[in-house]
């Protein structure tokens, strides 16, 4: 039967650390608290008070002064690990939590999901070779010693590294280890812990690197783990959920994030903020139900990625230049249809191609499954076709042979229309303009990846109003290009004004427009 040791390292907020171990504590589990010894002695006090009579909780014999990048958080995890280990012979795992840190599944859930499997839970990446770290020094980390904290005395830190470069003290890794890394968040079985703890006894050696390395909560567990257990009893990832912004810091969840957070394939979630008492007390509830079931959606980093990247100046579109000595040729006209309901651009052109002999092309770049001749294997993938737009367009203008194309893009490409705006042939667009119900929006969201069919109905309505806005927002960019040949047709507008707008675009006879634009299917979803 499976029990948890939930090694507990956290430096603030009394109260909460209390409510989080009594919790986890009535699922049968066990808690070993570490409290930061920088924090304060009457928060520790209120702390041990309140629970040092539990017999399902105990506290490491030493606290040690943390420190951020530093060997004392690894040295305070060893302290948990090793009173956790003596007090609760029954537990067969042990899960590291932050004070931060609340359960987005039930604990029948979590401990079913540890017994289904004989494995350790822990990020355990090639360090020299995985690309893991992001910013800062890589393998500056591991070959030279710090004795400086990066944060509180940056120009030490780097000074000392400097000194030790012109020195020549460059230091080796310990030959019989490959150095790991990963997330700080992990699950170890009891004979995994047994067995780092009995290694590190009898290699003092390997204790002295790491003591000296930066950032080591991040490689010693990681690279020790790897060395002692078998790669198929590894599970390469943490069953804490946490996500990072760009600037390297913890996404911080709040009351509206509850449903997006039991959506997500994990059993914790890092980092809760203090003030999300709601959410915590909903978590909290959950983690005592039993017989709940989880759709498991995954989506929360995509939705993060989503909302996030269009919250700030630019929204990280920039203008690129694509084979700026190309040209589609002087004489020739590309008819550019934007549209964000695709099958409504695809009817459209349809029609065009039946009654006009236009030759069409629907999404080519924004859908790899888009019919398209053979051009020599420019085609064969989106990226080629974008890395030689103007070259790919000029070959379908010479395929069919004719002066006049018409191209189906996504109103998003902006770039791409600019660019073709900016060519030495003529361009005409045509934007199309939908109305977008709540029930559609959310199909959009799947089918972009943004949700899945088991998103929480919760999770989908804070999207859906970023979605419309980034719809209008396009819109709107479109109109900003502001150029002579812009044409519209509008799902609320009659045929006779779509059809007006459709004859300028094609440069056909307005009987035909209208035929074109009397669609009576055009705009059905």
């Amino acid at each position: 039967m499976t029990q948890i040791a939930f090694i507990l390292l956290c430096h603030k907020d009394p109260e909460g650390i209390i409510a989080q171990t009594l919790r986890l504590t009535a699922a049968g589990d066990c808690v070993a608290i570490h409290f930061d010894a920088r924090s304060k002695t009457s928060d520790y006090a209120r702390i041990r008070s309140a629970l040092e009579a539990n017999p399902q909780v105990t506290f490491a014999r030493r606290r040690i002064k943390c420190g951020w990048g530093e060997w004392s958080l690894v040295a305070a995890t060893l302290e948990a690990l090793r009173a956790a280990v003596d007090a609760f012979p029954g537990a067969t795992h042990f899960y590291m939590l932050s004070g931060d840190c609340m359960p987005i599944k039930t604990a029948e859930y979590i401990h079913a999901a540890l017994e289904r499997e004989e494995a350790d839970h822990i990020e355990s990446f090639d360090f020299f070779g995985s690309g893991w770290i992001k910013t800062g020094i890589q393998e500056e980390r591991l070959t030279y010693r710090h004795w400086f904290n990066e944060r509180r005395r940056k120009k030490l830190f780097y000074a000392s590294i400097e000194v030790q470069k012109k020195l020549g003290l460059a230091r080796k890794v310990p030959e019989d280890l490959k150095i790991r890394i990963g997330s700080q968040w992990w699950c170890l079985r009891r004979r995994t812990v047994e067995a780092v703890l009995e290694f590190i006894a009898r290699r003092p050696d390997v204790r002295r690197f790491f003591m000296t390395t930066w950032i080591p909560d991040e490689t010693f567990f990681q690279t020790l783990v790897a060395h002692l257990v078998p790669d198929r009893e590894i599970r390469a990832r943490t069953l804490t959920f946490l996500m990072f912004t760009d600037y390297g810091m913890p996404v911080t969840f709040y009351d509206d994030h509850f449903d997006m957070l039991i959506a997500q394939g994990f059993l914790f979630a890092r980092k809760i903020s203090p003030d999300a008492r709601h959410l915590k007390e909903r978590l909290g509830a959950l983690y005592a139900e039993t017989g709940r079931e989880f759709a498991i959606s995954d989506d929360g980093r995509q939705q993060f990625a989503f909302l996030t990247g269009r919250g700030r100046e630019g929204r990280r579109f920039a203008q690129r230049f694509w084979e700026a000595e190309a040209s589609l040729g002087r004489d020739r006209t590309l008819l550019v249809v934007a549209c964000k309901k695709w099958h409504v651009a695809k009817r459209l052109v349809e029609r065009v191609r039946g009654l006009t002999g236009l030759p069409a092309v629907d999404y080519l770049f924004n859908e790899v499954a888009t019919p398209l001749p053979d051009l020599g294997g420019i085609q064969s993938s989106i990226d080629k076709r974008m890395r030689h737009r103007r070259a790919l367009v000029r070959m379908l203008f010479e395929h069919w042979g004719t002066d006049r194309l018409v191209l189906c893009v996504d109103p998003g490409s902006i770039e791409l229309i600019q660019d073709f705006r900016q060519d030495r042939s003529r361009m005409r667009l045509l934007e199309i303009e939908c109305d977008f119900t709540d029930d559609y929006l959310r199909g959009h969201a799947r089918r972009v990846g943004l949700a899945s069919p088991d998103t929480p109905l919760a999770s989908m309505e804070l999207l859906l109003p970023t979605i419309r806005h980034d719809v209008k927002f396009e819109s709107d960019r479109l109109r900003d290009v502001d150029f002579s040949g812009h044409y519209r047709m509008r799902q609320v507008a009659g045929v006779v004004e779509n059809a007006a707008a459709l004859a300028e675009f094609l440069g056909v006879p307005a009987e035909q427009a209208q035929e074109i634009a009397a669609t009576d299917y055009l705009f059905v979803d």
